[in-house]
């Protein structure tokens, strides 16, 4: 294995974790994180929209959004099409959402601070750039 990926694999589980660890006094998780940034960012969305737009197969996206669902932090509502079902905040996860992201944007503030903003950048730019080749990549 190329080193380069051993360590891009070991970084995101190692990220993922503390995430967890960060979240873990809100009772989330990273993946239910993410699906509530979504939803925040996209505003109401489909079932469909959002496992398409994380790229993770739609039952666990299903599971996700029914826990979520549980924990008061979502309601899901008929699309146009009865078997379409629309994610979007409750009044319960409007009031908590921001108290979350605030914890998020501490923990990644700490993951960067020793970049400067020309490095953040070219982190970026490579991570697109990889990003995008993989995206050509046939499987």
């Amino acid at each position: 294995m190329n080193p380069l990926f051993h360590e891009i694999f070991q970084t995101t589980r190692d990220i993922t974790n503390k995430l967890n660890s960060c979240l873990k006094e809100h009772d989330l998780y990273s993946s239910q994180w993410t699906i509530l940034y979504t939803i925040n960012k996209n505003g109401p969305m489909s079932l469909t929209d959002i496992w398409k737009y994380l790229k993770v197969e739609a039952p666990t996206v299903t599971r996700t959004v029914a826990r979520l669902e549980q924990l008061d932090w979502i309601v899901r509502t008929e699309g146009e099409d009865r078997r379409e079902k629309i994610v979007s905040f409750s009044e319960e996860g409007k009031k908590k959402f921001p108290d979350v992201l605030a914890s998020v944007l501490q923990f990644e503030e700490g993951l960067i601070e020793t970049f400067n903003d020309e490095e953040q950048q070219q982190l970026l730019d490579l991570i697109c750039k990889l990003k995008g080749r993989a995206n050509h990549w046939k499987s």
